[in-house]
């Protein structure tokens, strides 16, 4: 098979290029396409992947590494692909820093997916994803198309509706989520039935079955467990016990938020720009001509591991919770849901995988062309959502405020229109005014020459 990866020169794709060179199953990828605009990114890339290759042959000289090619022809990079990963990140690690700047400065959230840091991402990424799904349905009309790309929700509901069912979105905090939950419990994750539900960075995982029976109940009494783990420490034991549930990691700054903002505008510098600066560093490294064999990937490998022990530290700064333990520490795995999502595809392997997929009849609540993220039956005609219990009235309410947000992202992608755009920001439960709407939307549209299309 051929896989095609959109921001081939992305921090994240040595994660599934390691995956894949795990993989030793009949049909597996034998081709890997990085497309990129960038092409000091793609030449640092390529010598990580070069070097993760190198390691494992030497480990195992039966491992037969997929082939990897380069290039910054999107057609030339589609053309013959069977599955394509799309990471993109337009405006860049400077754009999301610029996000959160502008949106502190407003006092209200400017984190990359959430709050008014999301809405400026969507409005800058949208109009692109929709012009690759354009690009893939002429170019690669059989391919199946996962989408990394945040916000993955609402970018993998602008690809549908030129791709239908053949875009999936994936996200790696469900799976960590229940993973964690799972071991807590004494059970192994792929034994357990996850009941998760909600929208990308925006769910709730209110069961887990164990042989049938649910465990969670047991969960939420053990103070001590409930609060061993990330979820448990963000929230803290009373808090989750009230909703009877376990939130995803990113509610933390729906029901902390002026904690979480507060702990943001006295941080030395925000999310946005530390990975900026500490990339900036790391593909200056890795793309150095004459460097030795291993060094690409030493320096990966050391950028990643300061990366994930920093991930959400304000957070946890505002819940006055320690810093993340080892077993926070592990990938969330959305490279491992890539591949399953990929074999069960292209193999006929049933699989049960939390993606982000069209709603149908799943949730009443919302239509059918709404992406949510729930439990999927997967094979070889794509990802089918598994029936869930309805929201919760609080849920109901966070879901359908933010759904609305989202559609209003796409309205204004697709219509060019300002009021689009300030309805969007304005509708956000993050956004407390109006007025901090338009400021918003001032600020961002100055200063992106992405957002030059609102009038």
């Amino acid at each position: 098979m051929r896989l095609t990866i959109l921001g081939g020169g992305g921090f994240r794709v040595p994660l599934v290029y390691g995956a894949l060179l795990g993989d030793r199953a009949e049909g597996r990828v034998s081709h890997v396409t990085l497309y990129d605009e960038d092409p000091a990114r793609l030449t640092a890339m390529a010598r990580v992947l070069r070097d993760q290759a190198s390691v494992a042959s030497a480990a195992d000289p039966a491992v037969d590494a997929p082939a990897v090619t380069v290039t910054g022809d999107l057609d030339e990079a589609l053309r013959g692909a069977d599955f394509v990963f799309s990471a993109i990140r337009v405006g860049g690690l400077e754009g999301r820093a610029t996000d959160e700047r502008i949106a502190l400065a407003e006092g209200v959230l400017g984190q990359e997916t959430v709050g008014a840091g999301g809405i400026a991402y969507g409005l800058r990424t949208v109009p692109v994803a929709r012009e690759i799904a354009r690009r893939i349905a002429r170019t690669a009309p059989e391919a199946w198309v996962i989408n990394f790309t945040n916000p993955a929700g609402l970018v993998t509901e602008a690809m549908a509706e030129e791709l239908g069912e053949r875009v999936i979105g994936i996200c790696d905090s469900p799976v960590g989520l229940g993973r964690r939950i799972a071991r807590l419990l004494g059970a192994r994750p792929q034994e357990a039935w996850i009941d998760y539900v909600g929208l990308n960075h925006l769910g709730w995982v209110r069961g887990l079955r164990i042989g049938g029976r649910d465990e969670l109940p047991r969960l939420l009494a053990d103070t001590e467990a409930l609060e061993s783990f990330e979820e448990g420490r963000l929230f803290g034991a009373e808090w989750l016990r009230s909703l009877g549930a376990i939130p995803n990691e990113y509610l933390h700054y729906y029901y902390f938020n002026r904690d979480t903002v507060r702990a943001y505008q006295e941080a030395k510098q925000t999310r946005g720009a530390f990975l900026r600066d500490q990339q900036r560093g790391f593909y200056a490294e890795a793309g150095r001509a004459g460097a030795p064999a291993g060094a690409a990937l030493a320096a990966w490998d050391r950028t990643r591991a300061e990366r994930e022990a920093t991930y959400m530290a304000e957070n946890r700064e505002a819940a006055g919770a320690p810093a993340r333990e080892e077993s926070d520490l592990e990938s969330g795995g959305y490279e491992k849901v890539a591949l399953a999502l990929m074999r069960a595809i292209a193999r006929d392997e049933r699989a049960t995988l939390i993606l982000n997929v069209r709603n149908r009849s799943t949730l009443s609540v919302l239509d059918a062309e709404a992406v949510i993220e729930v439990p999927c039956l997967v094979d070889a005609n794509g990802a089918h959502p598994v029936g869930v219990a309805q929201l919760p009235l609080h849920a109901v309410g966070l879901v359908t405020a933010v759904k609305a947000v989202e559609r209003e992202v796409l309205a204004a992608a697709a219509s060019g229109a300002r009021a689009d755009a300030v309805k969007a920001f304005a509708l956000h439960p993050l956004v407390d005014s109006v007025g901090v709407a338009r400021r918003l939307l001032d600020g961002y549209a100055a200063e992106h020459p992405g957002l030059a299309y609102l009038r």
